[in-house]
């Protein structure tokens, strides 16, 4: 997967940690437990002004290479959170960017980049959102610098855009006109864990240049996502099966229920065809801790909402 290094390698603890994407769902999040961990933390903006929080602004966009050359200068690590989920051309900016990235990084001297991808079996029609993922995995190793992978299906959080649908549909509608990919198999996982993950390869020996699947205790349809997070908010949730409604038709009736981005939701939904299971759990043997269940994590995010409010 990684080739050799250009440059001076910069070792473990030897720099700042970059932080692209750091200033949203999980990036932030990310940003206050690295900060936490005492690390130095570099949080890529296009905005520095603008940056409220923990870690330090630098001013950078991973669609400009040039933009790169000195947040990266320095650093020993670097987290890449970016996607371009809400562009018609996702596919190709994602690619552009992370060839960049990696091409700096390596410039640069980094010792590694952790990247969160997503889960989906390879052997698997995977959509076009699951399929760039991969792209992005190798993109980003493809000038030498070890690349850490962490694979994840739904995030559960407040803020993060596939558990905005599953909630936003839980208390928008009286009952659930569905189509079929509503028994698509996924694995959940609480956003706060997905961040001891993060946390957890960095600067570890046994986790750089490795690809590991991340999710939480429990393996569910869409579906039962759904009834239990209505169980838990006390609301019935009457799901009415109906086979042709496709994707493409799924989408649109997700932009008249929910306030999410219709682009974003039409990948995301491309997705939900893709059994998206853990099925080589050797991050726990990694970074060993016990996930939180689905229904503690839903909880835990409609409480961050309230406190929001």
């Amino acid at each position: 997967m990684n080739g050799p290094v250009s440059g001076p390698v910069n070792g473990p603890g030897n720099g700042p940690v970059l932080v692209a994407g750091g200033t949203g769902f999980v990036g932030r999040r990310l940003v206050a437990a690295l900060d936490d961990a005492g690390h130095e933390v570099r949080v890529l903006t296009r905005d520095p002004g603008r940056h409220r929080g923990p870690g330090s602004p630098v001013r950078g966009d991973v669609t400009d290479a040039d933009s790169l050359r000195e947040p990266l200068d320095g650093c020993a690590a670097a987290y890449y959170l970016v996607h371009s989920l809400d562009s018609d051309d996702f596919e190709s900016r994602d690619a552009a960017a992370a060839s960049a990235f990696g091409k700096q990084a390596a410039s640069s001297g980094l010792g590694q980049i952790v990247y969160l991808g997503g889960l989906g079996d390879d052997d698997d029609q995977l959509s076009a959102h699951l399929r760039s993922r991969r792209q992005v995995e190798a993109l980003l190793a493809e000038h030498g610098v070890p690349v850490t992978v962490l694979r994840a299906g739904i995030v559960v959080g407040h803020g993060g855009i596939s558990w905005e649908i599953t909630r936003q549909l839980v208390e928008h509608l009286p009952a659930m006109v569905t189509p079929r990919w509503v028994r698509t198999r996924t694995q959940p996982v609480a956003v706060a864990d997905v961040v001891r993950y993060l946390v957890g390869v960095l600067d570890n020996p046994d986790a750089v240049g490795r690809v590991f699947e991340i999710g939480g205790p429990d393996v569910l349809a869409y579906s039962e996502m759904l009834t239990r997070v209505a169980a838990i908010e006390g609301r019935r949730l009457p799901i009415l099966p109906v086979p042709l409604l496709t994707p493409g038709l799924s989408s649109r009736w997700l932009a008249f229920v929910t306030d999410v981005d219709t682009r974003t939701g039409r990948n995301l939904i491309d997705s939900m065809t893709n059994t998206v299971v853990v099925t080589d759990d050797s991050i726990r043997t990694v970074v060993p801790f016990e996930p939180l269940g689905y229904d503690d994590a839903v909880r835990i995010a409609l409480a961050e909402r309230r406190g929001e409010r």
